[in-house]
């Protein structure tokens, strides 16, 4: 594994102004993309965005949150500037992990934190269980860390995904994307997550587009749109959960996830981890806002999670012979 970094820029958020790194690791299909900020040796954190997002989910966030930790924010692949998956690949769970375990490999990190928005806060709560010796820290933002489903539904699921697949294949097959100009690309943005606002959806948009003849592509690989057919039931979850060394905050959003798990077994799945956190004396609040709200208002999440990392994450003597310096 090979890891850069490709010139730097500066990203302004009120009265802060910090430069910030571009990183690629090369992976056997392409390259992982993402942004570094922070000191060379501050106390690593690894930033997973969520679905369709890219790694600029976190620059609204970042400016607030301690300025003694390492934050790396990745576009996970099929995502942002980042390689899309080869042809015939399905993008799964289990697949981001393994993701994860390739960066923080080429970064040499042997222990760190994790702070994940929903799609990305269940890549990192399945990192943490099969990985727990290496993190220390885990911050969930609208995120349950994992999301059961009723093994009833599972083989409806399992063909839905693959004939997804399929139809996908034939459908794309010596098809481009579709060309938008820069307006009209934001109002299709705000138009399917109508949980951004206009300013964040511009700041997706600078990692979330492609310049073409013509006009602008979305970045993404429309395959993370097929059904994803990697499932765990709640006992699943549970079993994986429990494996978590980690400390644990879970950051839920009034208007976000809280208001879509309402029904039936959903919000009794998604209750039942909520009060398994709450056993291992992990830390679980609600804020006012969306399911974007770390993008769209930083200032109300950013103190829970700078708190959470001042007194959670491996302190800077504790464990330092485990900690080693990115060599990027």
């Amino acid at each position: 594994m090979i890891q850069a970094l490709k010139g730097v820029r500066h990203v302004t958020s009120g009265a802060a102004k910090q430069a910030v790194s571009e990183l690629c690791i090369a992976v056997p299909w392409g390259e992982i993309r993402g942004t570094v900020w922070g000191p060379d040796h501050g106390r690593p954190v690894l930033c997973l965005h969520g679905w369709a997002d890219n790694c600029g989910t976190f620059n609204a966030l970042l400016p607030f949150l301690p300025k003694d930790f390492r934050y790396v924010a990745v576009d996970l692949p099929g995502h942002g500037c980042s390689s899309h998956r080869p042809p015939g690949v399905l993008y799964a769970f289990p697949s981001y992990v393994l993701d994860v375990r390739r960066v923080v490999d080429a970064l040499q990190w042997s222990r760190f934190s994790i702070i994940g928005h929903s799609m990305g806060g269940n890549i990192a709560g399945m990192f943490s269980a099969l990985y727990p010796e290496m993190v220390d820290a885990v911050v969930l933002l609208d995120s349950y860390g994992f999301i059961p489903t009723d093994p009833k539904e599972m083989p409806g699921i399992l063909r839905q995904g693959m004939d997804e697949m399929i139809q996908f294949e034939k459908k794309m097959e010596g098809m481009k994307g579709r060309v938008y100009t820069y307006e009209k690309a934001v109002e299709r943005l705000l138009a399917a997550n109508p949980s951004l606002g206009e300013a964040s959806a511009k700041i997706l948009l600078e990692r979330g587009l492609v310049q073409v003849d013509g006009g602008v592509t979305f970045s993404r690989d429309f395959r993370i749109n097929l059904k994803n057919i990697s499932r765990l039931s709640l006992e699943q979850s549970l079993e994986l959960q429990s494996k978590i060394e980690a400390s644990v905050l879970v950051v839920l959003a009034e208007g976000g996830f809280e208001k879509i798990f309402t029904d039936g077994d959903k919000k009794k799945f998604t209750s039942t981890l909520l009060q398994a956190y709450r056993d291992r004396n992990n830390t679980v609040v609600k804020v006012p806002g969306d399911h974007h709200v770390h993008l769209n208002n930083p200032e109300v999440v950013a103190p829970l999670v700078s708190e959470f990392l001042q007194n959670k994450a491996l302190s800077p003597s504790a464990g330092s012979a485990d900690v080693t310096s990115p060599k990027l």
